[in-house]
C-alpha cells in the first residue's frame, strides 16, 4: 500500500488563486499525453506517486486526455482508489470539457447539454462525487456564452464542482465569462491559457493584465512548448521525440534551425544560471508571481524531478530577462 512521503509539503511554495482561499502548487501535473494505455501502468503510478511525495498536490485533466479520450481520467480513477483514496482531500483535481467526445451534435464545444453530461461522464471515468475545478476548455462560437457560464454554474450548485475555471479564452471573453459568472454567484476562479517564453501571447493580448484586474488566478500550459524548451532538440530530432512522429502539436518543420540556434542560446543561459533548460522554462513563466502554476507532464518519475528543480531559482535579474528576449527576438 502506497504511504505518501511525510514531508512533502517542505519544500514546494504554494500560491494563492486569485483572491479565493484556494492555494495551487507552483508546479502542477498534466495528465495530457503520459497516461493511456500505450504507457505502462507502473510508470504512471510511479509519476503520480512522486508526484505527490514532491507536493504536487494538484492533478489536471480534461474529458479528451489519453489518448484515447477518456483515458486518462480512467487511468486516474484506478490510481485514486488503490493509491489515494485516504488523500482525496489534500489533492485538487481537475477536468474540462469543450473538445469532442462522442459524435453527433451534442459531443462537444459549450452546450449546457455537452458540458453537463461530459462532467458526468468524466466523474464516472475518475470515481469521484465531484472535482475541485472544472472548466468550460475552449469558447464556442455558436452558443452564447450566458448558456456555458450558466452550466458551469449549475455544476457548482450540483456540488459537482468546488470551483470552475476557463482554457484558451481571450481577455474579452475572459472579462465576460467572469461578470456573468459573478452575476450567477459562482466566481471565476482560474484560467488556463498556452504560455512560454516561446508563445507570449498571454502578455501581448492582455490576457495577464486582464486576469490581474479580475484578480482570477492562472495556470499556464504547454510552458516547455511541447518538450522544445527541453535539451531534447539542441542537437537534432531524436527518433523518438514527438517532433520526429510529426505529432499535430509538434511538427518536425518547427525545429527550424534559427529556432534551435536560439534553443541553444537559452540553454547557455541556463547552465549560468545553475539551470537546465527546462528549469529556466519554468522558473520564466512561474517569475514575478503573475502565474499561479505551471503545469508539466512527464513520461518518468525522474523527468518530474527536474521539473521541480526549477523551483530553487524562480528570481530573475533584469539583465537575464533582458538577454532572454534578446535572444528570442533576435
Amino acid at each position: 500500500m502506497y504511504t505518501a512521503h511525510p514531508d512533502r509539503y517542505a519544500d514546494m511554495p504554494y500560491r494563492r488563486t486569485g483572491h479565493s482561499g484556494l492555494k495551487l502548487p507552483a508546479l502542477s501535473l498534466g495528465l495530457w499525453h503520459n497516461f493511456g494505455p500505450d504507457r505502462p501502468a507502473e510508470t504512471q503510478r510511479a509519476i503520480l506517486r512522486r508526484a505527490f511525495d514532491l507536493g504536487i498536490t494538484h492533478f489536471d485533466l480534461a474529458n479528451n486526455y489519453g489518448p484515447p479520450p477518456g483515458a486518462a481520467e480512467s487511468a486516474l480513477g484506478g490510481f485514486l482508489k488503490s493509491d489515494f483514496a485516504r488523500y482525496r482531500d489534500e489533492l485538487v483535481i481537475s477536468t474540462k470539457a469543450g473538445y469532442l467526445m462522442w459524435p453527433g451534435p451534442y459531443g462537444e464545444w459549450g452546450s449546457r447539454k455537452y458540458v453537463l453530461s461530459s462532467l458526468d461522464q468524466s466523474l464516472r471515468r475518475m470515481g469521484l462525487e465531484y472535482v475541485d475545478v472544472f472548466y468550460s476548455h475552449r469558447p464556442d462560437p455558436e452558443t452564447p456564452l450566458e448558456e456555458t457560464m450558466g452550466a458551469l454554474h449549475s455544476a457548482v450548485q450540483q456540488g459537482k464542482a468546488l470551483y470552475v475555471g476557463v482554457s484558451n479564452y481571450s481577455a474579452e471573453q475572459t472579462r465576460d465569462a467572469a461578470r456573468i459568472l459573478g452575476e450567477l454567484g459562482t466566481p471565476l476562479l482560474i484560467h488556463q491559457p498556452r504560455y512560454s517564453m516561446l508563445d507570449r501571447r498571454p502578455e501581448t493580448e492582455g490576457l495577464l493584465d486582464a486576469l490581474d484586474e479580475l484578480r482570477v488566478g492562472s495556470i499556464a500550459y504547454s510552458p516547455l512548448e511541447q518538450g522544445v524548451l527541453t535539451a531534447r532538440y539542441l542537437d537534432g530530432i531524436p527518433e523518438d521525440s514527438r517532433a520526429a512522429s510529426d505529432s499535430p502539436f509538434l511538427g518536425s518543420d518547427a525545429l527550424t534551425e534559427d529556432l534551435v540556434a536560439k534553443l541553444r542560446a537559452l540553454d547557455e543561459l541556463a547552465k549560468a544560471r545553475g539551470q537546465s533548460l527546462a528549469q529556466l522554462a519554468l522558473a520564466w513563466v512561474l517569475r514575478g508571481g503573475r502565474v499561479t502554476s505551471a503545469l508539466v507532464g512527464a513520461s518518468s518519475a525522474r523527468q518530474l524531478e527536474d521539473s521541480v528543480g526549477a523551483l530553487a531559482n524562480l528570481d530573475f535579474e533584469p539583465e537575464e530577462l533582458a538577454r532572454i528576449d534578446a535572444v528570442i527576438n533576435g
